[in-house]
């Protein structure tokens, strides 16, 4: 790349917890920009001599100004910068220069004091092991600071990199080790320095005044085309309809202006945020600070009774129960722990989606904390502003990702096409006018008047109002949306992912029973854990979770709850008041600190044969983490020296980490017995540890030995119990073509059953499981397809069709991989991906990155991807998809454009029709404003031909009364109860739209010109007075039947394009549309037959005494209805297709409509079963 413009580097910043974010911000392309005194004084000139016109473009496109007024130059040097983001869209900003001083970081993380005079030292590895450091200019000997904002983060210059990072990058490389040392605290300086670098912690939502907004709204390429109709139609005399115009463009200008405001400033207060932190200092002393001088480095102290945090921090000591709702939609209080301290963690990158467990995120709510060493529970700052996970949800509502859809970009394409008619009608009337001999001020009005009845100024509005009504349909029964231009694209889904646990099935998980050893070997499963001896199996069951005691109640994890209630064992927290009088009798038994003790169930509670005394101890927690698939707990006994370590997690991981020998043969076919009749199953296992004598030494230990030769104990069986919504659902769903995908982090075989019991995949249907395995020292990674052993009860399909399958239809089969085999597949098998997509209905095991990686993959193949989930660990994916919905409490999960209210996957069926019902309802719309646009234009040009025009009252009527009344409720039209195969059309420039506009314009024109030629042989015609314009020489014949006739064919046109079957319920169904077309269709009727005094007068209409004349209109008009009609439903029915059989049939744009259909046709039929594939370098690199 050429040096005036550069990548902004800057690696992907880490996901925060739950929150994934969009595919990298990061990547777009910088453009530097010098000023230029001579090109500045130059553009001004030529705004003074173009009347400010030249002002104007340069308010629509920002980024010609810079280029007009300033000359590409490198980075370095620039005071403006053009960005292009990643879709494309150019922004400007300005840089910004901030002078640092003498200020050091000598005391951040990894600071070198070399460093100190004339850099600012910079946290962040390079290749080399050095640190990138902030090259300040040296103006005066003064450190310069060069930044720019975008999109609320700040940007800093890095000399050494030779570009703009943003401003997160400077702690990226943070160690463990490294933020357990900011626990003294900044110095005052360094503090100081960081504060300008990094800016103030706010995260400003930007509320613009109405004077700016109006000035911005009025410059809007819409509205000066009605600035511009207006004045046009003043001069022309039409100061009734100029002056109704204007006074409704007022209206609806200042009810957009304030909702606009009103949206800004709901945002900014929900942005804002200022708290008092009690901030560390070196030396001990603690000083009172807002939340918006808070630095990264910084080290806060938590209050016991919690707080709403406000910045991203890590945990250094205590625990915290924290509320993330905000962030996720997920409502159970989650667990935070001490970030790991020990030699082995303290080399380790601190990364807030790593160790999420230990994160504080922005926004969140601490309910309580807690300390168990020192006085204080300590976090240090690591994120703060728009870095933080707020920040990057508030960007993510403030900056959406735009929405893409043809049907859009089809309207503009459609509306310049109207604007080149315009031009043609414009040429036809000048040569007209000019032939009348009409004079030339009169002829310019004129044409430029043809102009504003061509271009409906209402078009954007009208095409909005199907939305609007579809949103509040969806509200009605608890479905909330915050980005509107996605309910049309419900309309196009395809392909819909489902969560598992919580979305197709209960929340809540209830306890089966435990599976024992004895001698190494399974025994049965016992269904009450209470009746189990004392030992290890049942202090796992007692020990291991996250619950706390939060005012008494016991919360946490639903799994932990049942785990803990089917022990009978209860939880004793220490609190606060006992903590300063001194521990209580239960916790010094244990000869040191503990956590929490667990204590075995009342004596009337407990088996008359099994007695159990002792309590438990617990010292330290683990605590569970979707990338590590576990979690485990230290505690001890009273009275023992030694502590064992209690584990649970996924088995497999669990086994993994045990010891061989303990480990019993048949681990794999138990597990599969009772994962395949769809039970949720976790290993438990344990270990005896050496002497853990202090608190303190438990909290040194690192995880990774603690967790390992482990002595394995047995499956905990958890039955999760399928909604009684979700199978018709998913039916619903395959019967109308939209294919079921399951995402999960579960078990395989668990979630093969699931799919089963929803019927994602039928009884009569095989599954092959997808096993791919990364490369070895000297071998290929390998890929082999595994026909699944079909479920107990389940009948086994015959085996003629897989021989037989060129003659017959073969098997129906659904593929079936996990997180391991999808990352191997996506990174040694690129090219067989896609087949592999089209055919796989469950993905098990997947971390939260890779169900959003999914999500992409799947828009890569085309498919208008549909995303449900709990909002918990789905955020990544529900962002990522074209619609994804929340099932969430909330009324607005900001992590997706949709939350249902209502916890059931019938949200999914229920939002396709309404998304059908919208996009058919906007298509309607159009077309029918389009089409009265274009009768208009005929009968203005027909009239002009004479020498005349339609009077003021009669264009308004109309335009208020008739068009806009009808585009309005043609909306109100509800969605067909049936979710059916067929899609609505996506295109507007299609065969099917541009037919029917065609075929409909020619009728129009026909029925016109026929009423016209009518009219003049009739024997009491006379001519009108040519010689004089409108409306001198109104009223006359031909503009009163043109009147009548225009006016039935904007109703007709209204009926015809509000057609129901099959994505909206029938016309009649919308009563008030129906009742307002019966009121104008008999005011036409009225006025074309009797017009009485004022009406006649004020809409200038000539008397015609002929009562089989005005009958024959009528005809006409009938006739017209019936042809409209008619014309509609054939093209409904296939008028065209002899259109499409002319052409040659073309590959599909999809790619996944090419690939069924290759793979349909491919013989022998795919996938080869059981034959390993390995991947060759050669062939990687050549996908690649």
């Amino acid at each position: 790349m050429s040096s005036d413009s550069s990548r902004l580097l800057g690696s992907r910043r880490p996901g925060y917890g739950t929150l994934q974010c969009e595919a990298d911000r990061s990547r777009m392309e910088v453009t530097g920009y010098q000023t230029k005194p001579w090109r500045v004084a130059l553009c001004h000139t030529c705004s003074v001599l173009t009347a400010g016109l030249l002002l104007i473009l340069f308010h629509w496109k920002p980024s010609l100004e810079v280029q007009a007024k300033c000359k590409p130059c490198a980075l370095s040097q620039a005071d403006w910068l053009i960005i292009r983001d990643r879709f494309g869209q150019c922004f400007t900003t300005r840089v910004r220069t901030e002078v640092l001083g003498e200020g050091s970081l000598e005391h951040h993380p990894g600071a070198r004091p070399e460093d100190r005079r004339t850099s600012i030292a910079i946290g962040v590895a390079d290749e080399e092991e050095n640190r990138d450091t902030i090259r300040l200019h040296e103006k005066e000997e003064q450190n310069i600071l060069r930044y720019y904002l975008f999109e609320g983060v700040r940007y800093v210059w890095i000399e050494g990199r030779q570009a703009y990072c943003k401003v997160s990058v400077l702690d990226e490389a943070w160690t463990c080790a490294d933020l357990h040392s900011s626990q003294a605290g900044l110095h005052q300086q360094d503090h100081n320095t960081r504060r300008k670098i990094y800016g103030p912690n706010l995260i400003e939502v930007p509320v613009k005044s109405y004077a700016r907004l109006l000035v911005e709204e009025v410059l809007n390429p819409f509205y000066i085309f009605q600035v511009f109709s207006i004045v046009l139609w003043v001069c022309d005399a039409y100061y009734y309809y100029a002056a109704c115009i204007f006074l409704i463009s007022t209206v609806s200008l200042g009810l957009s202006l304030y909702e606009t405001r009103k949206q800004s400033s709901t945002l900014q207060n929900m942005a804002k945020m200022s708290v008092g932190v009690r901030v560390r200092r070196p030396g001990g002393e603690e000083m009172l600070v807002s939340s918006a001088d808070l630095v990264p480095g910084d080290c806060f102290s938590l209050p016991a009774d919690g707080m709403l945090v406000p910045c991203d921090a890590a945990l250094l000591s205590g625990e915290c129960m924290v509320n993330e709702s905000m962030l996720t939609g997920e409502s159970v209080p989650v667990m935070k722990t001490p970030l790991p301290a020990s030699s082995q963690a303290a080399g380790t990158v601190y990364s807030p989606e790593e160790h999420r467990r230990h994160t504080l995120f922005c926004g969140t709510q601490v309910i309580q904390a807690k300390s168990y060493v020192g006085r204080d529970v300590l976090a240090v700052v690591t994120r703060t502003g728009f870095c933080t996970a707020k920040g990057d949800l508030i960007a993510s509502i403030l900056y959406p990702k735009p929405v893409s859809f043809k049907f859009y970009k089809d309207a503009v394409k459609f509306v310049l096409f109207l604007a080149v008619l315009a031009l043609v009608g414009t040429a036809y009337s000048i040569l007209i006018l000019v032939k009348n001999q009409v004079p030339m001020g009169q002829i310019i009005i004129r044409a430029l008047d043809l102009v504003t009845v061509i271009v409906p100024p209402a078009l954007p509005a009208a095409m909005t109002v199907g939305t609007i009504y579809a949103q509040n349909r969806l509200k009605q029964q608890g479905i909330f949306c915050i980005s509107p231009p996605r309910i049309n694209l419900c309309g196009k889904i395809r392909l819909v992912c489902f969560d598992k646990t919580g979305t197709l099935t209960e929340e809540g998980l209830d306890v089966w029973g435990v599976v024992p050893l004895e001698n190494n070997c399974f025994t049965p499963i016992i269904h009450e854990p209470r009746c189990l001896p004392a030992g290890p199996l049942l202090y796992v069951l007692a020990a291991c979770h996250a619950v706390v005691l939060l005012r008494a109640q016991p919360v946490g994890d639903p799994v932990d709850l049942k785990m803990l209630e089917s022990t009978g064992w209860c939880l004793e927290m220490m609190e606060e008041e006992e903590e300063e009088e001194g521990e209580p009798p239960a916790f010094q038994q244990f000869g040191t600190k503990v956590l929490a003790v667990m204590n075995p169930p009342p004596e009337e509670e407990q088996p008359q044969d099994r007695k159990h005394q002792s309590p438990l101890g617990i010292l330290r927690r683990f605590p569970f983490s979707s990338s590590l698939q576990r979690m485990s707990v230290l505690a001890k006994l009273p009275g023992e020296d030694s502590a064992h370590v209690y584990a649970k997690g996924a088995p497999e991981m669990v086994a993994s980490l045990c010891r061989k020998e303990t480990v019993p043969g048949d681990f794999s076919q138990v597990l599969r017995h009772y994962t395949t009749d769809g039970f949720r199953v976790l290993g438990l296992a344990y270990r005896p540890l050496g002497t853990v004598s202090t608190f303190e030494e438990a909290l040194q230990l690192p995880r990774d030995s603690v967790e390992s030769s482990l002595t394995f104990l047995g499956f905990l069986v958890m039955k999760n119990v399928l909604k009684p919504e979700s199978a018709p659902a998913i039916r619903l769903l395959r019967n109308a073509s939209i294919r079921p995908v399951m995402v999960t982090g579960d078990n395989m075989l668990t979630a093969v059953n699931v799919a089963r019991g929803c019927r994602m995949v039928e009884p009569n249907e095989q599954v092959i499981f997808v096993n791919a395995s990364p490369p070895g020292h000297d071998k290929p990674a390998a890929l082999k397809f595994l026909l699944a052993e079909p479920s107990q009860g389940e009948e086994q399909p015959e085996g003629e069709h897989r021989g037989d399958s060129s003659f017959l239809q073969p098997q129906p089969c659904h593929f079936a991989l996990n997180g391991k085999s999808f990352a191997v597949v996506c990174e040694h098998f690129p090219d067989l991906l896609p087949k592999i997509l089209i055919r796989a209905t469950v993905f098990a095991r997947m971390s939260p990155d890779q169900k959003a990686q999914l999500v992409c993959s799947l828009q890569e193949l085309n498919y208008c991807v549909g995303m449900c989930g709990d909002g918990a660990n789905d955020c990544g994916a529900l962002k990522a998809a074209d619609v994804g919905i929340s099932l969430s409490e909330a009324e607005a999960s900001v992590a997706s454009p949709f939350t249902s209210r209502v916890p059931t996957i019938q949200c999914v069926p229920t939002l396709i029709r309404e998304g059908r019902c919208s996009l058919v309802t906007s298509f309607g719309v159009f077309k029918y404003m389009a089409l009265y646009s274009l009768v208009q234009f005929v009968s203005v040009l027909l009239l002009y031909t004479i020498n005349t025009n339609l009077s003021d009252f009669q264009f308004l009527f109309f335009d208020l009364i008739i068009t806009t009344t009808v585009a309005v409720l043609m909306g109100r039209t509800g969605p067909a109860q049936e979710l059916g195969v067929e899609r609505p059309q996506g295109a507007l420039i299609s065969i099917l739209v541009l037919g029917s506009l065609l075929l409909q314009t020619a009728l129009l024109i026909t029925v016109q010109v026929l009423s016209y030629f009518i009219t003049v042989s009739q024997s009491w015609y006379v001519p009108l007075n040519s010689t004089v314009t409108a409306p001198q020489n109104l009223p006359n014949y031909e503009n009163t039947v043109l009147f009548c006739i225009t006016g039935f064919q904007y109703l007709v046109l209204a009926v015809a394009m509000s057609k129901g079957y099959p994505f909206r319920e029938p016309l009649y169904t919308n009563v008030l549309f129906l009742v307002v077309l019966i009121l104008l269709f008999g005011l036409m009727i009225w006025l074309t037959l009797y017009p009485l005094g004022f009406p006649k007068t004020l809409l200038k209409l000539q008397s015609i005494d002929d009562l089989n004349f005005k009958l024959l209109l009528l005809g006409i008009a009938a006739l017209n209805f019936f042809a409209a009609f008619v014309l509609e439903t054939a093209l409904d029915h296939g008028l065209l297709s002899c259109l499409r059989k002319l052409r040659r049939k073309k590959a599909s744009k999809k790619v996944f409509k090419r690939l069924e259909k290759e793979l349909s046709q491919q013989h022998p039929s795919w996938p080869p079963l059981n034959q390993p594939l390995f991947a060759t370098p050669k062939l990687s690199i050549a996908v690649r």
